[in-house]
């Protein structure tokens, strides 16, 4: 059984090529494209990794953030951060509420956002057995 990832990410596009990306690197993956939508679907799929953005509609990311680590279900699943914003206080700010990296998306490539999620995945997550 594939590790599942859950994608949430506003931006289509960028949603798209990081799940294909992810799919080709064999992961399963889930996406929603609103923080509302997000929490419902992390609560259904139960996934072993979520990459989240900052700037969503309906909850936004810290939202995000602070439902999951009171979630007795999903406080342990490890959170990727991918955004544009650049502040230290929002990276700060993620990572006091247990994200476990943080990227700004158009300082990296594809495949390094892509190797820095398998590299939470394989630090962080309960793995699926197979």
């Amino acid at each position: 059984m594939k590790n599942k990832i859950l994608i949430i990410e506003d931006d289509t596009v960028f949603q798209k090529v990081l799940s294909q990306a992810l799919e080709d690197a064999g992961f399963e993956t889930v996406t929603a494209s609103d923080g509302e939508a997000g929490v419902r679907l992390a609560d259904k799929e139960e996934p072993q990794l979520i990459v989240l953005d900052v700037i969503l509609p309906k909850k936004d990311g810290f939202t995000v953030m602070e439902y999951l680590s009171k979630s007795p279900k999903l406080s342990s699943v490890p959170v990727m951060v991918i955004t544009n914003l650049e502040g230290s206080h929002d990276v700060e700010r993620m990572m006091t509420l247990g994200a476990k990296g943080f990227l700004i998306k158009v300082n990296y490539s594809m495949e390094e956002i892509v190797a820095a999620i398998k590299n939470i995945m394989d630090t962080y997550a309960v793995k699926k057995k197979k």
